[in-house]
């Protein structure tokens, strides 16, 4: 068979204070930079999607017709110039024709400023070409807000299973075996979705714990009979339109295991909803315990400053944890990563050893945070060159742009020029900090960061300090958001906000 395969993966944030330009998807932003044509097919060691699509299809002896692949950062709407051109790419190679198959590796939350459902418009234009007889097949991150418009314009869906993302490739690999068995078995293939009625914070999706960690091994446990494929995407809840929400979805031959499956799986969904509930420390909260833990302990304690989580759309820039860490004299803690290119350039006119004022950060717009004005001495400089050795993006090699290490009394700051996740240790490394030294970790990270750090932790905790990605759904100024849909588990709807809003509901 001929496949033609493209990715184009990108996590929307509605509410969060920056945009995604076409620029953004050239220099990738923690992704794998946007490649074209044959490159594409460099992919295939990477723990992206593609790379496992790739890496089954080849030894099968099938001829991939690779198109483009683009990734960014999660961040606010995907601009119209971005998508319309990049999905303009991946359309014109479908119309050009000359394939038997398609292959698709999307996120499954993407908003762009024209089009709420990203994957779904995308789907649709290409089902116009083709046709209702070609196979379509696509992956999707575990975060994807799942669509109707997704649902019927796909033969198959197929999600991730892990947060963190370490089995991304893995995904690819499911898709293609989805992919292989629509090609070779003509028998009438059943559809089956639920919506779960609740959004769940994105700290609650962590699949090394319950109760995510229990959904998915039911859900792999049902796959093992006639189920074709299953999935459960717990969703992105940070996308103001409609379909925001988690959903559970399958595919098989026998549509009444097909249903059973499916409806156990919603079943437990709705009888566990309290357990997905997350209990948040302040910063000063959060920073004690740390201080605490950290007496005598032999490895580092890992805060999670998951509100300006760039992998959700924050900017990587709030000062709110490390004024915490200066006002408990918090000593061998750091923080990683701060965006700021402005501080970084001024530290290298500077040089290691010096010392310079700077107003640093603080520039997300978020009530109660502000640059922090201070006196920083330049520990390390490095031109952000970075190979990612954990779990997640193993063997992705990329660059932060000018990085320095400032430190203000006892804590440590690693400044870049370009805006990433810290989801491993080599992001510290970068700004000549060895993190297994120090005390106390405060990582721009909600969920990723565990793959590579859990293990040389002491104690993780979770901080809701001001940024731009609310860990708690029921704070987002929701306005387009289905109704009936509760804002958190075991919360109220948009609907009862806004009828309390209009002296329709008694205050509780």
């Amino acid at each position: 068979m001929k496949i033609l395969i493209a990715g184009f993966q990108h996590e929307t944030n509605t509410f969060a204070p920056t945009k995604a330009s076409y620029a953004s998807f050239v220099q990738g932003e923690g992704f794998p930079p946007l490649t074209r044509g044959l490159d594409v097919m460099n992919l295939r060691d990477v723990n992206v999607p593609i790379g496992g699509f790739i890496k089954d299809a080849e030894p099968a002896g099938h001829e991939l017709i690779p198109v483009i692949w683009a990734g960014a950062s999660a961040s606010a709407h995907v601009t119209q110039d971005a998508y319309e051109r990049i999905a303009g790419e991946i359309l014109a190679a479908v119309e050009a024709g000359g394939f038997d198959a398609i292959y698709l590796d999307l996120h499954g939350a993407m908003v762009a400023e024209h089009v709420d459902d990203g994957e779904g418009e995308l789907l649709e234009r290409v089902r116009a070409i083709v046709g209702t007889s070609m196979r379509v097949v696509v992956s999707l991150d575990l975060h994807a807000n799942v669509t109707q418009r997704m649902l019927e314009h796909a033969d198959a869906l197929v999600a991730y299973r892990t947060y963190p993302h370490v089995d991304m490739a893995e995904t690819g690999s499911r898709a293609y075996a989805v992919l292989e068995t629509l090609l070779a078995d003509a028998r009438p293939l059943h559809r089956m979705a639920r919506r779960i009625p609740f959004l769940i914070p994105v700290n609650g999706m962590c699949t090394l714990v319950e109760p995510a960690r229990g959904v998915y091994d039911q859900l792999a446990a049902y796959e093992q009979g006639p189920n074709l494929s299953l999935s459960f995407a717990p969703g992105f809840p940070a996308a103001d339109f409609p379909e925001c929400g988690p959903v559970i979805w399958g595919y098989g031959f026998d549509e009444a295991a097909l249903t059973s499956a499916v409806d156990a799986l919603f079943t437990k969904m709705v009888a566990d909803e309290p357990h997905w509930e997350v209990p948040f420390l302040t910063p000063d909260e959060a920073v004690t315990q740390a201080v605490e833990l950290g007496r005598g302990a032999q490895k580092p304690v890992i805060i999670a400053d998951t509100q300006d989580n760039p992998g959700v759309g924050g900017d990587s820039n709030t000062m709110g944890m490390v004024r915490a860490l200066l006002r408990h004299g918090a000593s061998d803690a750091a923080v990683g990563l701060i965006w700021d290119a402005d501080a970084a350039a001024q530290a290298h006119r500077a040089g290691v050893g010096a010392t310079i004022e700077l107003a640093l950060a603080g520039g997300s717009g978020v009530p109660g945070d502000e640059p922090l004005v201070g006196r920083f001495e330049v520990e390390h400089l490095s031109d952000g060159r970075f190979r990612l050795d954990g779990p997640m993006m193993n063997g992705m090699c990329g660059e932060l742009g000018p990085v320095a290490c400032l430190r203000i009394d006892g804590v440590r700051i690693a400044v870049s020029s370009i805006k990433l996740q810290m989801f491993d240790r080599n992001l510290y490394r970068v700004a000549g900090i060895e993190p297994e030294q120090m005390k106390i970790l405060v990582n721009k990270s909600s969920v990723h960061f565990r793959a590579d750090f859990q293990a040389m932790s002491e104690a993780i905790l979770v901080a809701k300090s001001p940024g731009p990605m609310a860990a708690d759904p029921a704070d987002l100024p929701w306005q387009h958001l289905d109704p009936q849909i509760r804002l958190r588990p075991t919360g109220g709807t948009l609907g009862e906000r806004h009828a309390k809003q209009e002296g329709h509901l008694e205050p509780c």
